[in-house]
């Protein structure tokens, strides 16, 4: 019997397609993005075009070295023409429905002829370092507005950072020529103090019925807001919003008077049902207009840049303290240290500092 005799027989079957549609490579590389020059760059950025604007804030969100030194090149070209914004920041409890209101309040803006920004900080993975940065998906309506633009942007583990880059973003949206600027921070915490650091207006978002209305936030965050609006004054909740609003209002007499003159108000709102939307505009106008009167809207701004300066010298000391080449392969060998015990944390600590000094002094 032949060797190669066997009862078995395979059919042919049918031929079985690629499992990728070489038409499909075909078209992602065309679509490749093109690199852009600076002057390409500045020029789409001022054109107002969105997606040049969207590369570039990409670049400043980059870590890479040589799309940060290009970044800085853009914003340095671009910030003559930025500042002629209303930057308004705007937070809140979870659930208080943030992204609902910023999107009837968007849609109100655009609808009486402005053009708006919202720049989102989305706190990042401290496992993964990775960001959600799902903010266009639940402001679905604003997002397809010719008038809007959305941007997430992911905090990358560093307030400090968020600070300065996304200062850098309102820079570029404000050459875009986008006049008004939203910046979104999800809850209550540390980025609020960033946020408020580099916006003109500071709106604390809440909702009625969520517990205790004067032990759920922090008195620090109540201090920075120019505003407190109950969102989800409908149905029911109507009579505990009003409530609550009072509740806030007395709680704001026993601050003490701020340095803008303005006295933070409280009102109520359905951003559900765009009711109080209209007025909450109308109040950040007042705001502006008194501060502008008295000096102190671009005192503030003045402020602000002091404070992304030294954002950025502190942000600048640590990326070069980490990079070193004298400090990382030092740092192996001093952490395995502290953690058996050999040293404490101060010290090593300590040791590191003067490795990197004797660096630099060399």
């Amino acid at each position: 019997m032949p060797e190669d005799f066997t009862a078995l027989k395979v059919q042919d079957g049918i031929p079985q397609p690629d499992t990728v549609n070489p038409d499909a490579i075909d078209r992602l590389r065309a679509r490749k993005r093109p690199k852009r020059s600076l002057d390409e760059y500045v020029e789409g950025i001022l054109k107002g075009d969105r997606v040049v604007l969207g590369q570039a804030i990409t670049l400043i969100e980059s870590v890479l070295p040589e799309h940060n030194f290009l970044a800085e090149q853009i914003v340095e070209k671009c910030l003559p023409y930025s500042g002629n914004s209303i930057r308004i920041g705007v937070t809140g409890v979870p659930g208080a429905g943030k992204s609902t209101f910023i999107e009837a309040f968007g849609l109100y803006l655009t609808s009486i002829g402005y053009k708006v920004a919202v720049l989102a900080i989305d706190p990042s993975s401290t496992r993964t370092k990775g960001s959600i940065l799902g903010d266009k998906t639940r402001m679905e309506e604003l997002s397809s507005d010719n008038n809007a633009f959305i941007r997430p942007s992911p905090s990358a583990g560093t307030l400090g950072g968020v600070a300065r880059k996304t200062h850098e973003t309102i820079f570029l949206c404000e050459a875009a020529g986008f006049n008004v600027v939203l910046v979104e921070t999800v809850g209550v915490g540390q980025s609020e103090v960033a946020v408020h650091s580099m916006v003109d207006f500071f709106l604390l978002l809440l909702i009625a019925g969520a517990g205790d209305e004067l032990q759920g936030i922090k008195r620090g965050i109540m201090e920075m807001a120019d505003a407190i609006v109950i969102n989800k004054a409908d149905g029911d909740n109507v009579s505990r919003a009003e409530l609550s609003a009072r509740a806030y209002k007395n709680a704001l007499h026993l601050f003490p008077p701020t340095e803008s003159g303005w006295t933070p108000e409280v009102m109520t709102c359905s951003a559900l049902n765009q009711k109080g939307i209209e007025d909450a505009w109308t109040m950040i106008c007042k705001y502006k207009q008194i501060c502008s009167n008295n000096g102190y809207f671009y005192s503030k701004r003045n402020y602000q840049a002091l404070s992304v300066m030294y954002d950025t010298v502190n942000e600048q000391l640590k990326n070069r303290f980490y990079n070193s080449e004298v400090i990382r392969q030092a740092s192996a060998g001093i952490e395995q240290d502290v953690i058996s015990g050999k040293t404490t944390s101060y010290a090593a600590a300590k040791l590191l500092l003067e490795k990197y000094d004797n660096q630099i002094n060399k």
